[in-house]
Parts: structure tokens; C-alpha cells; sequence
């Protein structure tokens, strides 16, 4: 496997090492329980992906440029499982390519691009032929060739093909190395590599010449008055010990992971980003090749595609409305690398070190995915996990929250791991949110331990009101993190959002957060203000903290999934006004990213007819940014659903910032959900699961 990159802000401090496919995973060898190893970094500019157009149906993944040519430049070609498979796939027409007209994304996994060709013989301004070629995630590709002109055409066309199977590190770092030779296969072209992987290219109709080692295939392509010609291209992936004609992996999984959720009303704009952002968290799905039934999400496309994260058990959590199987499935994932011996780090769920900005040392995303486990396990038994599932994973949550409980010990808090790792605010509250749903969860299901929990949860409340929280004459502000020697971080960014998501009980109660009443509303006040609210969404880091730096992951970019986070909180703490203002700025945003959303966007201000600045090296489509907008729009009508009480209840925002909005499609004790918020701000279920108890 060829060297990966080394990350860019925000990715994971060692270099991705993944499986033999070469995807580029995030882990790195002796970080699994979050100790950094030294090594030299050196720079390497990630290929900018933000102007690509990306086909995504993973394993299979095809990256595009606007002109619809494949060329084998930068990152462009057809992957499958983290191999490019394609590089180049370049059409002419009579000898020349195509004015390139326009580009856009049909779906998730389909692009389409238009060009247009003077025709011989055409006199006048107007090209005679124009050509529009449908390109699939699996590099399959139909290519259309229509004559304006009123009399016969006979045309040559040839597409000129190439394949180098380089792995998706080699080309991210710029060595993808040479392209190798074809030769000619049926009807057409077949490439081999090491190991005996092989790529084949067949054309339909058969070209009448096939040159293997130009790798061109050719066409006499003869049009009619007005007439057409098309040829279809498909791309078969013939890895070792894979079935013939089969394209990686064990098949997509199937559309029943996620529902078919729609929303309209009086702006358009919520129903188009609900449907991109569903077809992309599909797009992202994914099966572990160890365990075939098992499916998650890949933390984002291109980079992103390697083993479970814990980005993919949040994107599962805000996902909940569209079912519980996603969930279920990632927590399976999960649950198969928890550690066990009995020792300290027992219950502990293994990740690798990412960026945290400029002031932080990295932090372990292995102990956000522990205390998020017995969270989306508690908050997907609400929503209508199968019982099933939950006694399955239950046993998994426990050692989790005895974990938590060993960990936070008569301190309350939970540091980083390791002897110097400082107690971060953000992780305070997943330990704290999981300490009172984990004890909801136990005692609901009859198991010991939640008291053990509730004390403890109060023991994290007063530690961290009585360390955490910073006086001044503004109103206060809470750390971002405390050292072990008392030192603190006063660095306020969108970290804090975190602060106000304090998860859901029974009855459709939220639970008990960190902060009292004053400290909260004053958290919520500083999320509002220009410092962190960018007019596009929240910023990482404020604009006026030391360090700041627009395009910095974790040092002033703007993140989804927590200005997601930062709706959801302020809906429900009742501050309308600001939740309405950050769900606008990501609204505005979403239609500059053709609804799209990356996983981060450049924090500058938002000026009069400006636009989002995308970020040179963001995941787009990412799990955590699809997912993000469909919590931030079902902060709308905030539904609160009890499966196991059977009983649901919406709360949604009365000043009905969007105006009047219907959301149709999801799912709540598992049967269908509608539900619609008037533009007085009243909520109204029209559609729900028999027998089951509406409140507001």
C-alpha cells in the first residue's frame, strides 16, 4: 500500500493505515487507546475535492470534474473499495472534445454533463451536435450523441480510456504512479495489476476498432436527421475472489436502512436538503467486509471511508428520525472492538487521535464513541429499537457506563487519556449525558447501577459549575478544558453547543444538563453573538480567541454537525430567536453548496451577496454534515417520541421561522410519522403508529 497523506486540520494525527483496498481509514497503530506516538510530520496538500462532482454509492465512488471528462488529473476517476479502477475517460468527437456546457449532480450516485460540437458543415453560430453523458458511482456511463442538423452525419468517435489501480492514499499524496497497459477484451479493454486485480471496460454498441495500446475504442457513429447515437460504457471490477460482474463489496445495502423522509412548506428550501442530505447518508452507507449483515456510515467521501467512527455512530444518533436499524448496526460495529481484560481501560471503546485547534493537544475520538454508545442506545430504545437489538447491545452499554463511572471516580470529571490529558468541557457533557440516560436506560430495563449513575451525574454537575465556569462582568463563560494541574483553556467556541444537548428520557422529558438555568441561557447568549455565529453557522473557534483562523477544522471553521447541535440545544432551551438564526445561516449555505452540505466551510462573515467559502480539504458528502441538517430541521417541530410509553409529543418552534412546514416519512415506534407546524407555530401529528399517545 502505497504511503497516505498526512491529514489536513481536524483529521487524525498519525497516517491512515487501512485494509488491503487502501481506504483511507483515520487509525493509526498505539493511538487505539489514545496515546500519541512521536513521529515526523510532513505537509502534503490534499487534492482539492469542493468543485468536483462526486458519485457516490459506496464501496463505488466516482469523482468528476465540471467538463464530464475524465482525464486521470488529481483526484478524478472511478474508485471501488479505495482503488481507482478508471483514471481517465476522455471523449472526442471528429478529433475534438466537447464544449463543456454545464455539470450537475442528478442524485447522490449520478451525474450528468452536457457539452455541445460544431457539426462539419455548420455555418452559422449554433453548434449542430451536443452531447450528454449520464455518469453512475460505478463508472458505468451512458454517452448520447444528438444532431441538430437536417441532413445525415457519419462521425468519428473514440474514447480514449486508462487505468493505474492506484489505492486512494497514492493518489491523495500525488503518486498514484504510472498507467498501466491494455488489452483487448470482447468489446473492450481490460487492464491487470498486481496481485492479479483487473479492471474491464466493455462497450455497447461494440466499437469497430479497439487499439490496446493507445487504449482507444472506436466508433463510426452514423446519425439520421435529428437523429441520435449512444454508447454505453460499464466498468467491472475484478478483484481477486470476487464473484464476475460483481462491483465490490457485498452489495448496497438496501433502502430500508433509512427512510424515504420529505418535508415542504412555504420555503422550499427544507424539503431540497432533506432529500439530498437522505440520498447522501445512503450514498455514504457502507458494509464491513468481516461482518457482510453489518452496515454504517463512512465518515465522508473522498477521505473518510475506512472502519466504524464515532462520527458514524453521532451521524446514526441524528439520523434516529428516519429509523433505528442504522443505529443498531453501528452500534454492532462498535460493540466488536470494545476492549475487555479487566483492567482499567476495560469497556472502553478504541479510536484514533484527531486535531483539536490551536490551544488542545489531540484529543481520542475513541472516548467520545464509549460515551456515546449507551446515549444512541438510550435515545433509539425512545424512538423504537426492536427489543431484540437492545438486549443484544445492552450488555455492550454496561461497560460503557462502568467505564465512565472507574474513569470520572470521585473527581467527576473525565480526562483525556493518558497522564497528562487535560478534562475537555465537550467531554464533560457526553459523560454527563450519558451518566443520566445510561441510568434511564438501566433502570428501564430492569439492571442495577443507575443510581451508581445518578450520583455520579451530580457529582460531574458540581465539579464542573464549581471549575468550569468562568466569572467576568459580561455574564461568565465556561472552559473549554482544565488541566490537571488547575490551569484552564478560556478559548469559547462552538464546542459549547455541546453544552445544551442533554438527550432524551422517557415521557419525551429532556434530561438534566451541566449548566444551571442563568449559565445556560448565558452559554446560549454566546452562541448568538457575531463572535460564533458566522451568518453561515457556528464557528469552531470565536472570532475573537487567539489563534483564530477561518479554515482552521477546529480553530474558527464553520462545523455542521455543531451548529446542528447548537439548533437543537437552543430549541429546546426555548431560545427561538437564535436557533432560528443559525438554521437560516446553514439553510443559506446549503443552497450555495447546491444542498450538498461539506462537513466544514470556511468561518468568514457573512457580507451582503457573499457566499460560503469551501474548505480545500472537507469530506462532501460527510455523515455528521447529512445528518446534521436533518436533526437541525427536525428542530422545527421537535418531536419527542416514547416508543417503549407509547406515546410521542412535538414541541416546535412557535415563532414558525420557516413558515408553515409538513415533514412526511419518518418513522416513530416503527411505523410511519407525519407531522406538520402551521405558520401560527402550532403542531399538528397527521400520521402516526396505532395505539400511540400524542401530547405537545
Amino acid at each position: 500500500m502505497a504511503p497516505s497523506p498526512v491529514p489536513a486540520p481536524g483529521r487524525p494525527t498519525g497516517p491512515p493505515v487501512g485494509p488491503p483496498s487502501g481506504r483511507l481509514t483515520g487509525h493509526r497503530p498505539g493511538t487505539a487507546a489514545g496515546t500519541p506516538t512521536p513521529r515526523e510530520v510532513r505537509p502534503v496538500q490534499f487534492p482539492s475535492v469542493h468543485d468536483a462532482l462526486l458519485c457516490v454509492a459506496l464501496p463505488a465512488l466516482a469523482v468528476s470534474a465540471g467538463h464530464g471528462q475524465l482525464t486521470g488529473e488529481g483526484p478524478e476517476g472511478v474508485y471501488a473499495s479505495g482503488r481507482r479502477i478508471l483514471s481517465r475517460c476522455v471523449l472526442r468527437v471528429a478529433g475534438r472534445e466537447p464544449l463543456a456546457l454545464q455539470g450537475r449532480m442528478a442524485t447522490a450516485d449520478r451525474a450528468v454533463f452536457l457539452g455541445a460540437l460544431r457539426a462539419p458543415g455548420d455555418m452559422g453560430p449554433d453548434p449542430g451536435l451536443t452531447v450528454e453523458r449520464t455518469r453512475s458511482a460505478d463508472g458505468s456511463e451512458r454517452i448520447t450523441l444528438r444532431s441538430a442538423a437536417a441532413r445525415p452525419l457519419r462521425l468519428p468517435v473514440e474514447i480514449s480510456l486508462g487505468a493505474d489501480l492506484a489505492d486512494l492514499g497514492a493518489v491523495a499524496s500525488g503518486r498514484p504512479g504510472p498507467e498501466l497497459t491494455a488489452s483487448v477484451h470482447g468489446t473492450g479493454l481490460r487492464w491487470t495489476g498486481e496481485g492479479g486485480r483487473s479492471v474491464t471496460v466493455t462497450a455497447d454498441p461494440p466499437p469497430v476498432d479497439a487499439l490496446a495500446a493507445a487504449g482507444v475504442l472506436r466508433w463510426e457513429a452514423e446519425l439520421a436527421p435529428r437523429g441520435t447515437f449512444t454508447v454505453r460504457l460499464r466498468v467491472r471490477d475484478g478483484a481477486p475472489g470476487r464473484p464476475a460482474g460483481t462491483q465490490g463489496g457485498a452489495g448496497r445495502p438496501g433502502g430500508h436502512v433509512l427512510a424515504e423522509a420529505l418535508a415542504e412548506g412555504d420555503d422550499p428550501r427544507p424539503g431540497q436538503l432533506l432529500r439530498t442530505s437522505v440520498e447522501d447518508l445512503r450514498a455514504l452507507l457502507q458494509r464491513d467486509p468481516a461482518h457482510p449483515a453489518g452496515v454504517h456510515l463512512a465518515a465522508g467521501v473522498p477521505w473518510r471511508c475506512g472502519p466504524v467512527t464515532a462520527e458514524a455512530l453521532w451521524a446514526a444518533r441524528m439520523a434516529l428520525p428516519l429509523g433505528t436499524r442504522l443505529a443498531a448496526t453501528t452500534l454492532r460495529a462498535l460493540a466488536r472492538s470494545q476492549l475487555s481484560g479487566g483492567g482499567s481501560e476495560s469497556g472502553r471503546i478504541p479510536g484514533p487521535l484527531r486535531d483539536a485547534g490551536p490551544h488542545l493537544p489531540p484529543h481520542c475520538t475513541g472516548v467520545e464513541a464509549t460515551l456515546a454508545f449507551p446515549v444512541v442506545l438510550a435515545e433509539a430504545r425512545r424512538w423504537g429499537l426492536p427489543t431484540a437489538d437492545l438486549e443484544e447491545l445492552l450488555p455492550t452499554a454496561e461497560r460503557c457506563l462502568d467505564w465512565l463511572r472507574r474513569t470520572a471516580g470521585a473527581s467527576g470529571l473525565v480526562p483525556d487519556p493518558g497522564p497528562a490529558g487535560p478534562s475537555r468541557a465537550e467531554t464533560q457533557a457526553h459523560a454527563h449525558r450519558a451518566a443520566l440516560l445510561g441510568a434511564d436506560l438501566l433502570d428501564a430495563c430492569g439492571r442495577p447501577g443507575a443510581d451508581a449513575l445518578l450520583e455520579a451525574a451530580g457529582t460531574m454537575r458540581e465539579h464542573f459549575r464549581r471549575e468550569f465556569w468562568l466569572d467576568d462582568p459580561a455574564g461568565g463563560r465556561p472552559a473549554a478544558a482544565l488541566g490537571p494541574d488547575g490551569r484552564t483553556w478560556p478559548t469559547l467556541g462552538g464546542w459549547a453547543a455541546h453544552l445544551l444537548d442533554t438527550g432524551l428520557l422517557g415521557g419525551g422529558r429532556l434530561a438534566r444538563g451541566l449548566l444551571d438555568r442563568a449559565e445556560a441561557e448565558q452559554v446560549a447568549r454566546l452562541l448568538a453573538t457575531p463572535a460564533l455565529d458566522s451568518g453561515w453557522g457556528l464557528r469552531s473557534l470565536g472570532a475573537k480567541e487567539p489563534g483564530h483562523n477561518p479554515l482552521g477544522h477546529r480553530a474558527g471553521a464553520v462545523r455542521v454537525h455543531e451548529t446542528a447541535v447548537a439548533v437543537a440545544g437552543l430549541a429546546a432551551l426555548g431560545h427561538e430567536k437564535e436557533a432560528a438564526s443559525l438554521l437560516r445561516g446553514l439553510l443559506d449555505a446549503a443552497e450555495s453548496f447546491a444542498y450538498r452540505l461539506p462537513e466544514m466551510y470556511a468561518g468568514e462573515q457573512r457580507t451582503a451577496g457573499g457566499r460560503p467559502v469551501p474548505h480545500p480539504a472537507a469530506c462532501r458528502p460527510a455523515a455528521v454534515a447529512a445528518a446534521g441538517a436533518v436533526h437541525a430541521l427536525l428542530a422545527l417541530v421537535g418531536v419527542r417520541p416514547d416508543a417503549p410509553g407509547r406515546s410521542v409529543s412535538t414541541h416546535p418552534l412557535r415563532s414558525a421561522p420557516l413558515g408553515a412546514i409538513r415533514f412526511s416519512g419518518l418513522v416513530v415506534a416503527g411505523e410511519p410519522f407525519a407531522v406538520r407546524v402551521g405558520r401560527l407555530g402550532l403542531g399538528m401529528v397527521e400520521e402516526a403508529a396505532e395505539g400511540l399517545q400524542l401530547g405537545v
